[in-house]
């Protein structure tokens, strides 16, 4: 990508949880963004710790039936779902703990843990509040020490930074957010929803994008943050999209990417051009719940 040569100009504050179907619906706008402005980006993940005890969930009326039927209205997104009900209702504070341990430990890795605990979440019945889950979870990313990330959820250090993180993702009293209907009050103070972006230029100003929005609404904000970096176009074929991420695209996130101005993204063309670029052995599909991760070979 020819954005990913310059430096980065706007931090990216990422407010998300591994367990909210919204935050895995706004992938595709995500990868989009990734995809246009590269490296000119950093991005930094703050979890929410949405909850800490399945409790909070059961006492609100949920039900493992109810959640994987409700999944079933997030298909619109195109992110790969498998609406099976799980044994019972899961809590989130031990996956957002294990994204804060691979930060300290493997930062490199650290999104790459985040999605690979939402697609365990939301395509399989494992229980990511559980050490096998997470295990499961974390055994989908190549080149991480599931034993070492594992391991360190207890640790000390791993729980300040992640009272930390709750407590950031706390803070969204009186801003934009909370203006526009977006923030959440479930657990005391007023709290950013999942994913609520914040964009930071290296000058000062901010701009926030709070809970589920858009593509178009982040690349304003983009916009009127620094009308200097470079924005590339998106690729004709498949293959040139995931050669960008190595560790995979789904097909709504490679439609997302594909699509040109002004239009809506197409996942019958992508997948066709994901399609061709595996025949021609340019790249791999795997299944994943009702869709697919295709990676560059």
């Amino acid at each position: 990508m020819s954005a990913a040569v310059s430096a980065p100009s706007i931090t990216v504050t990422h407010y998300t949880d591994p367990g909210c179907p919204w935050a895995y619906s706004a992938s595709p706008a995500l990868a989009a963004l990734r995809w246009r402005y590269g490296r000119q980006l950093s991005w930094k993940l703050v979890t929410i710790g949405l909850t800490e005890d399945p409790q909070a969930y059961i006492d609100r009326g949920y039900t493992p039936v109810r959640q994987a039927r409700g999944n079933l209205s997030f298909r619109r997104f195109g992110m790969p779902m498998a609406p099976t009900p799980r044994e019972r209702v899961t809590a989130t504070g031990r996956a957002c703990r294990a994204i804060v341990a691979t930060r300290l430990l493997a930062p490199e890795l650290t999104n790459d843990v985040f999605r690979a605990l939402q697609f365990t979440h939301f395509t399989t019945t494992e229980l990511f509040d559980t050490d096998a889950g997470i295990t499961a979870a974390l055994d989908r990313v190549a080149g991480l020490d599931t034993t070492l990330i594992v391991g360190g959820l207890d640790d000390a250090r791993v729980e300040a930074a992640y009272q930390e993180d709750r407590a950031q993702a706390r803070s969204a009293a009186g801003g934009a957010t909370e203006f526009q209907g977006k923030a959440a009050q479930t657990d005391g103070p007023v709290r950013f929803t999942a994913p609520s972006l914040v964009f930071t230029h290296s000058g000062g100003r901010s701009l926030e994008a709070g809970g589920f929005q858009p593509l178009e609404a982040y690349d304003v904000c983009i916009a009127n943050l620094d009308v200097s970096l470079e924005r590339q176009a998106p690729p004709e074929q498949a293959i040139d999209a995931l050669r960008a991420f190595p560790s995979g695209l789904t097909t709504a996130e490679v439609a997302a990417i594909m699509a040109l101005h002004l239009t809506d993204a197409d996942a019958d063309v992508a997948e066709g051009s994901l399609i061709d670029a595996v025949a021609d052995g340019l790249a791999t599909r795997t299944p994943l719940g009702d869709d697919a991760l295709w990676l560059a070979v």
